[in-house]
């Protein structure tokens, strides 16, 4: 496997940072060191923290994008492929990247609820373009929403969603 370049380890720093409560505050100096990489080696890359932050940004908006192109394929459908991966790391590593961007939204960083705001609205628009009734769509996002929010908070889940997607499948179907 190839390493990562200078740049994505300065983002993969920024967003561990972020994640694991350096918040809004984090430097960077602090970055740069986490990164391995010399303060000029980070400076090139994102001259400010604005352009770290919309670095990060861009990430998430083309993960983002991957996985509304891996939901309109999935095999499974969207309404089983959306529950699976709203607690799944392995959709590439999109979710520690949500949680990094959604952090610095919560502090009012105007590029960050950008960021949110357009990855949500893709992940609309593609689930209401695969189940036809828009109510139906909106209820398996939520679902999926709600699904994240209590694994990325330690909330005991049952282990097992098939009950759900069926539920909801059911409900899509109609």
């Amino acid at each position: 496997m190839a390493r990562p370049s200078n740049r994505d380890r300065v983002l993969d720093a920024y967003e561990g940072l972020l994640v694991d409560g350096a918040g809004a505050t984090v430097t960077l100096d602090a970055v740069a060191e986490a990164a391995g990489v010399s303060k000029g080696g980070l400076l090139y890359h994102f001259p400010s923290k604005e352009a770290l932050l919309d670095g990060l940004a861009g990430r998430l908006r083309q993960r983002a994008a991957e996985d509304v192109e891996r939901l309109r394929a999935a095999p499974e459908g969207p309404v089983a492929y959306w529950v699976r991966t709203a607690t799944s790391e392995e959709e590439a590593g999109i979710g520690r990247t949500y949680q990094a961007v959604l952090g610095l939204a919560g502090t009012g960083q105007p590029a960050a609820r950008a960021a949110i705001a357009d990855v949500e609205r893709g992940w609309t628009s593609a689930l209401e373009d695969l189940i036809a009734d828009p109510v139906v769509a909106r209820l398996v996002r939520l679902a999926g929403d709600g699904l994240y929010l209590e694994s990325l908070t330690g909330l005991p889940g049952t282990g097992d969603d098939g009950p759900l997607v069926a539920l909801l499948e059911s409900l899509a179907r109609r």
